[in-house]
């Protein structure tokens, strides 16, 4: 994922800088003492941010940025995630219905060979372990003599 999401990146730096507006001078070009120098960072960035939830202070401080600058990344790498997975057709359902039209286009997707998806799988039988049988006495009897 990090090459589709880099080239959604390059694409929105083309056009837009990291304050949100539009860039009219010169082009975009990696810095070299950029906090997030590499494809990987930048998305590992704004993953874990979803994923954890942090206080942007936090999260600047885990990433060796100050917090004004974690908000300046987060707020660009946003709108890029959201576009990569759109591009990818990968976006999250947001209702029940569009969530159950993907589900059928994926069972309808699934070969005959593939493995079939987890939600089509059958009921598993029950286990053939031999199961423990504790009878109350010996409950009772474990109780009391852990007591004393």
């Amino acid at each position: 994922m990090a090459e589709p999401f880099e080239t959604a990146f390059v694409r929105h730096m083309q056009n837009w800088t990291m304050e949100g507006l539009p860039r009219t001078g010169r082009r975009y070009s990696q810095y070299a003492n950029s906090p997030l120098p590499i494809p990987e960072d930048r998305l590992l960035f704004i993953l874990s941010y979803l994923k954890l939830a942090p206080l942007q202070v936090a999260h600047a401080a885990l990433f060796d940025m100050t917090q004004s600058n974690a908000n300046k990344w987060i707020h660009v790498l946003l709108p890029i995630l959201h576009q990569t997975l759109q591009d990818l057709r990968d976006l999250p359902a947001r209702h029940l219905q569009e969530l159950a039209k993907r589900l059928a286009q994926l069972s309808s997707a699934v070969s005959s060979e593939s493995a079939p998806l987890f939600i089509m799988m059958a009921p598993s039988d029950q286990s053939r372990v031999p199961r423990i049988s504790m009878s109350k006495k010996r409950i009772i009897a474990a109780r009391k003599s852990g007591t004393q």
